[in-house]
């Protein structure tokens, strides 16, 4: 039934009056969530009005109220009860009451309330069907609850309240089942035993900051939840009550700063926390349903021993004084004791076969000191890191699914074995001491020991590898390079880079590589390049850089008996190969698609207009040059190229003469050059250009070129396609 329209004329009647007479009117067909936020007090003083003129209380259909930031009078609580429908009320930061009196909420059918960060004096809660009450950060001395319904109470952060007043609030709800009351400073252990002993079905207890509490002699059975962060007066002696909650599924125990050991068994804990408890020592759990633990900036642990039957991760970083681990873990996959410094080399007993955690995947022991040799067998492990670990000198893996490893920063390895792993990738590169290698991994393709200077044993079983980058392994022999290429047939790239003790019957051996496509032997002390050219026939790179024993004649098969008839580049900088073996090389080889000549003294002027005696008998047999990449970077005697378009370089897309400092002439027709490199060719000031053919130039680099040559520069750019010349200190 619509309410009355109220006198309009009545004193102090306005249009605030007339919209909550409208809105509640509203209420009372509809089901609606009222929330006022400010002012609270000034509205609701309209419900009842002073002189009874009228009544715009909703009592039917308003269910849900939320109020705050206000003060909230006697008025208001008076017309609360005839807000029949009325479910929920919330009420934050606000002024109940006159400051003297007694604030009484009293309501048949609330079944949520929350009084949050409110001051009063004292409150009175009577709600026969209440279930949930929160009175967090709220200032009162004393509240009176009849609730006996009520199952979830929350007076966290009421400083102000007593210890017998948490007493009589707690116990006065018999069907309570969790309760939190941190940081009320005031409880006691006689508390707690009351209200374990009324409270018979409490399941969730949070006492965090509660100084005074140390559990003696208090039994809550069926407990489930409970967390005790920062709780002074628990100590390993406490354990004992935790015990008796045999029910219990989460436990934490943060900043207990005199605990110093926990040793449960809980068969239904699921989930434990010990942050910041910096006397903690000993810890030992059992129980099968264990699934996670935080263990974090606890200085003092030492030992751990861990039973569960779900536990998958296990995460105990910086635990520096953590010298014994024992686990039963048997569905554990992943661990990470980064910079647990105090491990020994029996930490590995615990995770091999056998030692209790049949399913690790995963283990990281980055930054961990105290270890020096490794005997490691799982036939779970996929992943191993050792980053960091710089006192390791012995390491023995027999892993076969092993698909990970980092050794970053154990450079201090002397002896590695790999029998059998699973990995398909290796950098042992990082070890300089690594004097003796054995590696069994049949499915490894990419191994790398550049660097590993005194390497003299390597026995490297692995069929499938592809590439082997042994560059720096000055101590590297013949007989560990024929066992390497028996036992990996597959190979196609090999570096051998700076290996002085590789000879002839190393290179023999390489015939048993049919794969082989690019082979590095720069910095070596080779004489004679017969071997190669009789065993890798398939070659197409080869890297001959500062090979300065090789003679004249050392690349004679290569353009006169036509070996290596598949190679497309060649690398002979820094060599001592004289100016008519390269030009031989040239006018022979036409397969070349890129060579380096970079630092090479002998090389004096570029002529190659070798190839005109050709046309002169016969314009058929113009060889066809493949030549794509050309660099002459920092040859000093070089002063004029000439390319002329007779010499069939069409190909020709990159030409580098940069640091050639005495370079005086470039006459050039290649019709597909697109980058021409003279950066640093300081004579270039005086150079002729002829780029008449060379109409894809699209790219010229100069530096150092004077003013006076710049109308050059024009010229190119309007007779040929250069659509980016860069000049430099011009």
């Amino acid at each position: 039934m619509t309410s009355p329209m109220p006198d309009c004329s009545a004193p102090g009647f306005g249009f605030t009056h007339i919209l909550c007479f409208s809105l509640f009117s509203l209420l009372r067909r509809r089901e609606f969530r009222l929330r006022i936020d400010v002012g609270a007090e000034e509205y609701w003083g309209m419900i009842t009005y002073p002189e009874n003129h009228w009544s715009l209380v909703p009592d039917r259909n308003l269910e849900f109220l939320t109020l705050g930031k206000g003060q909230l009078g006697e008025t208001f609580f008076q017309a609360l009860p005839d807000c029949t429908m009325l479910k929920s009320l919330i009420v934050t930061d606000a002024v109940l009451g006159n400051g003297i009196q007694e604030v009484p909420i009293y309501h048949d059918r609330l079944r949520h309330l929350q009084i949050v960060k409110c001051r009063m004096v004292r409150i009175s809660v009577r709600c026969p069907e209440l279930q949930t009450l929160s009175l967090k950060r709220s200032g009162m001395a004393h509240a009176v609850l009849n609730c006996p319904l009520l199952h979830d109470l929350d007076i966290a952060s009421c400083h102000k309240l007593l210890d017998a007043a948490v007493c009589s609030a707690a116990t006065s709800c018999p069907l309570l089942e969790s309760l939190d009351m941190s940081n009320c400073s005031c409880v006691s252990d006689e508390t707690l035993r009351e209200i374990a002993l009324i409270c018979g079905n409490l399941h969730i207890l949070n006492a965090s900051y509660c100084p005074n509490i140390s559990l003696e002699s208090v039994r809550l059975p069926i407990l489930t939840v409970l967390k005790l962060h920062s709780c002074e007066g628990i100590t390993s002696a406490s354990m004992a009550a935790i015990a008796y909650s045999y029910m219990l599924e989460v436990l934490e125990l943060d900043n207990c700063s005199l605990l110093t050991s926990v040793f449960l068994d809980l068969p239904h804990l699921q989930n434990i926390r010990l942050v910041h408890c910096r006397k903690f020592v000993d810890l030992s759990l059992r129980s099968m349903l264990l699934s996670s633990i935080r263990i974090s900036n606890c200085p003092s642990l030492q030992r751990i021993n861990i039973t569960s039957n779900s536990l998958q991760q296990l995460v105990l970083q910086k635990q520096e004084s953590l010298t014994a681990l024992e686990l039963q873990c048997k569905c554990l996959q992943e661990v990470d004791l980064t910079d647990c410094e105090s491990l020994t080399n029996s930490i590995f007993e615990v995770f091999s076969d056998g030692g209790g955690c049949p399913m690790l995947k995963s283990l990281v022991l980055d930054n961990c000191e105290g270890l020096t040799a490794v005997v490691f067998c799982s036939n779970s492990l996929t992943s191993l890191s050792l980053g960091g670990c710089r006192a390791i000198t012995d390491l023995e893996l027999t892993c076969p699914y092993l698909e990970q490893v980092s050794l970053d920063g154990c450079d201090h390895l002397v002896k590695a074995t790999f029998c059998p792993v699973g990995l398909r990738s290796l950098n042992l590169g990082i070890c300089p001491k690594l004097n003796a290698l054995n590696i069994e991994a049949p499915t490894m393709v990419l191994l790398e020991l550049k660097g590993c200077g005194v390497l003299s044993q390597a026995v490297i079983n692995c069929p499938l590898l592809k590439s082997l980058d042994a560059s720096f392994c000055s101590q590297l022999k013949d007989d560990c390079l024929s066992t390497t290429t028996s036992s990996c047939p597959l190979i196609e790239s090999l570096i051998l880079m700076s290996c002085p003790s590789i000879g002839s019957d190393g290179l023999f051996s390489l015939r048993c590589l049919p794969h082989l496509t690019s082979l590095d032997l720069s910095y070596t002390f080779l004489l004679d390049l017969q071997p190669v050219f009789d065993s890798c026939l398939q070659l197409k790179v080869l890297k001959l850089q500062a090979c300065k024993y090789l003679t004249n004649s050392s690349l004679e098969a290569l353009y006169k008996d036509g070996a290596l008839p598949t190679l497309l580049e060649l690398d002979l900088s820094y060599g001592t190969l004289c100016q008519d073996a390269i030009e031989e090389l040239l006018a022979c080889c036409t397969h070349l698609t890129h060579l380096s000549l970079n630092g090479c003294v002998n090389m004096h002027d570029m002529n190659w207009s070798f190839t005109m005696h050709v046309l002169s008998e016969d314009d058929l047999h113009v060889p066809h040059r493949l030549l794509q990449n050309l660099n002459c970077v920092g040859c000093p005697n070089i002063k004029k190229v000439v390319i002329p378009q007779m010499a069939c370089f069409s190909h020709l897309s990159s030409l580098n003469l940069s640091l050639s400092v005495n370079l005086k002439e470039v006459d050039v027709a290649c019709s597909n050059l697109c980058l021409l490199n003279l950066r640093y060719a300081i004579a270039v000031s005086f150079c002729v250009f002829c780029f008449d053919c060379c109409g894809q130039c699209y790219a010229l680099s100069l530096l150092s070129i004077l003013e006076e040559d710049r109308r050059v520069l024009q010229h190119l750019h309007r007779r040929s396609r250069i659509c980016h010349i860069t000049m430099q200190h011009a």
